[in-house]
């Protein structure tokens, strides 16, 4: 649903844009023009109506609950109360479910523990029985990047699989490193 809500925002804000502008720049003209269009919608209306009023009302009742269904959905799915999707725990005496703050807030301060890692913020997002987690870390300027990134991936792997009994899905590590202190020269 936030896809859709983006691309109907997009679309909307891009149409509101133009009509904006349209009628900045020809203003008189747009009024002119919507006068005109307006009187042709009522001018066939009523030709619609006066050929056939049965047909006419159908065809308002059938607009009516098309629109209220359609829109009063979008709006249901907007407004619905979303619940926070958790993470399904097996073991062999039954299930769980997982908060994904939970998992956040234990990676960051596992993960905090190693040397040379200054910062970490933690993003999982739950997929089913699995989590795809993302890293921010921020770490001492001088270390060996590789090196680095293979010990908190194994890390991560090992709390994530072994300590909290999770399947791990999508792991992203994105490092930067702390700027460099400035050594003075005395």
């Amino acid at each position: 649903m936030n896809l859709f809500n983006r691309i109907t925002a997009a679309i909307l804000w891009l149409a509101l844009l133009a009509l904006a502008i349209y009628l900045a720049v020809f203003s008189l003209q747009a009024v002119g023009q919507l006068q005109a269009w307006l009187n042709e919608l009522a001018g066939w209306l009523a030709a619609q109506q006066s050929q056939s009023p049965t047909n006419f009302l159908i065809a308002q009742i059938a607009f009516g609950i098309v629109s209220v269904l359609l829109l009063g959905l979008f709006l249901w799915l907007e407004i619905r109360p979303h619940r926070p999707k958790g993470v399904r725990i097996r073991t062999s005496e039954g299930s769980a479910e997982l908060d994904p703050n939970s998992i956040s807030r234990r990676l960051e301060w596992h993960l905090d523990q190693l040397a040379d890692v200054i910062t970490v913020i933690p993003t999982v997002k739950a997929r089913g029985d699995s989590v795809d987690i993302n890293l921010e870390i921020e770490t001492a300027p001088d270390i060996d990047v590789a090196m680095k990134t293979d010990e908190v991936v194994e890390v991560t792997r090992d709390i994530v699989e072994q300590d909290m009994g999770l399947k791990l899905g999508k792991l992203d590590v994105r490092m930067r490193h702390a700027p460099f202190e400035p050594e003075w020269i005395a």
